[in-house]
């Protein structure tokens, strides 16, 4: 079998994730200190996490494609927050074998003897998919003239009625995509598209893993875009995500969020039910699939319904325990989310019944820039309409961070500091006029 099985996430460099076990949430006493009470619930050992200095792609592309939103938080602020997306089209392959003759198979005639029936011809690929050892420098040496017929032989092999070809072919096709946009243009108008959708049900989990990461790759041209989901990919890539290997399921994520890119495909992509099983995969993936599927719901948690959704699926729940991990370098991509959810009532509700003030308040006090700002911009949304919340806020000690980062914070932190301690300002004096 062809050793691409390592790309995208796969990589040999990350053999050190998966120590994502759930935090039990917080519930503080009132007058208890935040960093006492997390300190206690929420201390770990944490091991060598992967690598963040990964390619974010698709990330660039939300940059460039993505309207801008109607909300207290924009896109280029989540773009600055997030490196969540991994380098879905590395690969590890092994470096061996020469490019001789790698995409001119001769055609193979047998002779035919007069007393004898003719011997079974044998797979049109034969030669070039049974090699097995292909580096991406290789794949990427092929000449302009060998790329259209090397793209055939692949495309030819995803029809074969092997397994073991058809692996073969996904997994070339997979490392052809990998870094070049012709490559992909060339591939995408081949009619690899339709045959690699079927691949991605397959029970033999290494094709399938080739088949959703060669979709990944040829997701990246906007041109293929619309012949992934025309093709049907979009269920196929949820079931991967629901069943496929570790690796699948992060790249089939990352697939889904490079197809959301397109403002009509967020709709779709969450009716046919892609937010339970990235909930899924934020509460049990690793290191690296939990940053997946946040980036994913993030980009999908844009539309209204998706938000509805990502809140009956219990997403609030691991938002708030990733806000307040220490540690797991997500608390604020976990606060980005999350304050895309306060955006609607059911999330509003949900985030102060899962503690996520009392998280919110520590994150004030003990956040990154960015993370005060988020979580300050989430407690506004919480808080402007909501006297409850208020005064929730104050129990949890949220007044003396809120003065501190209206003194010392970012100009949009101390700004949104300042309304929020006019809001706390205004349930004071209501209370007092209220009183005999």
């Amino acid at each position: 079998m062809v050793s691409a099985e390592n790309d995208s996430h796969s990589t040999s460099d990350q053999a050190t994730h998966d120590h994502s076990s759930v935090s039990d949430k917080a519930h503080r006493s009132i007058g208890k200190s935040m960093r006492t009470v997390r300190s206690k619930l929420f201390r770990r050992d944490h091991a060598t996490c992967v690598s963040d200095s990964l390619t974010d792609s698709l990330m660039e592309l939300a940059s460039r494609n993505s309207k801008s939103v109607k909300s207290s938080v924009t896109e280029e602020q989540l773009l600055e927050l997030s490196q969540a997306l991994s380098d879905f089209s590395a690969c590890s392959s092994d470096i061996s074998g020469e490019l001789q003759r790698l995409a001119t198979v001769s055609s193979y005639e047998p002779a035919v003897d007069g007393d004898r029936e003719p011997e079974p011809e044998p797979e049109p690929c034969l030669g070039f998919l049974q090699r097995e050892s292909f580096s991406t420098e290789i794949i990427e040496s092929i000449s302009p003239e060998d790329l259209q017929p090397t793209v055939k032989i692949c495309v030819d092999g995803l029809h074969s009625p092997s397994v073991a070809v058809k692996r073969s072919a996904a997994a070339k096709l997979r490392l052809l995509a990998k870094n070049r946009a012709d490559n992909r243009a060339l591939i995408g108008e081949s009619g690899a598209v339709p045959a690699l959708v079927p691949l991605l049900r397959c029970s033999d989990p290494w094709t399938q893993e080739h088949a959703v990461t060669a979709l990944l790759n040829l997701s990246l041209l906007e041109e293929n875009k619309a012949l992934i989901t025309n093709a049907g990919a979009v269920k196929s890539l949820i079931y991967v995500l629901k069943t496929g290997t570790e690796t699948s399921k992060q790249n089939a994520a990352c697939a889904l969020m490079s197809l959301a890119l397109v403002e009509e495909n967020k709709i779709s992509i969450g009716a046919c039910g892609a937010i339970p099983p990235l909930v899924s995969l934020l509460l049990n993936g690793s290191h690296r699939g939990k940053k997946d599927a946040l980036t994913t719901l993030y980009k999908l948690c844009s539309v209204r319904q998706n938000k509805e959704r990502a809140v009956s699926a219990g997403a609030v729940k691991p938002l708030v325990e990733l806000v307040a991990e220490e540690g797991s370098g997500m608390a604020d991509k976990a606060m980005v989310v999350l304050n895309s959810l306060a955006g609607i009532e059911e999330g509003k509700e949900a985030i102060v019944e899962e503690g996520g003030i009392a998280a919110l308040v520590e994150a004030i006090e003990d956040g990154s820039v960015k993370g005060k700002e988020f979580a300050v911009l989430t407690l506004v949304q919480l808080c402007a309409h909501s006297v409850s919340n208020r005064g929730l806020l104050v129990r949890e000690g949220g007044i003396p961070p809120l003065v501190a980062l209206s003194q010392n914070g970012s100009v949009r932190a101390k700004h949104k500091a300042e309304t929020l301690l006019g809001y706390l300002r205004e349930s004071r004096h209501e209370a007092s006029c209220s009183s005999p």
